[in-house]
């Protein structure tokens, strides 16, 4: 079954940057959207920011302007670049596909992003 394989999540102080990565770990084909979702300790599982086919992207209110979401669309592979981390950052971040026509949805496995003093 494929899955979407994320990357790059880590250790940061605040004021710090970190970029993760997404990529399917087999085909699939015609991706609608593309989305980052985080889930801290205690509380439940939130949009970070998604983004279509076309390019329209969508931030949470806490992000904007210091995140950003991008794809590559030849390579089913989304980003999220993530500038300013601040501790309430920190929590798992997963990986999300939406496929055209039959909206099958992937989820990765989840990369722990910690931002701390």
């Amino acid at each position: 079954q494929v899955q979407l394989v994320e990357s790059g999540g880590g250790l940061v102080q605040p004021g710090g940057s970190l970029r993760l990565s997404c990529a399917p770990s087999g085909s699939i084909f015609s991706i609608r959207d593309m989305g980052w979702y985080r889930q801290a300790p205690g509380k439940q599982r939130e949009l970070v920011a998604a983004i279509t086919s076309g390019g329209r992207t969508n931030y949470a209110d806490s992000v904007k302007g210091r995140f950003t979401i991008s794809r590559d669309n030849a390579k089913n592979t989304v980003y999220l670049q993530m500038n300013s981390l601040k501790p309430e950052d920190t929590a798992v971040y997963y990986c999300n596909a939406v496929r055209f026509g039959d909206y099958a949805s992937y989820w990765g496995q989840g990369t722990q992003v910690t931002v701390f003093s």
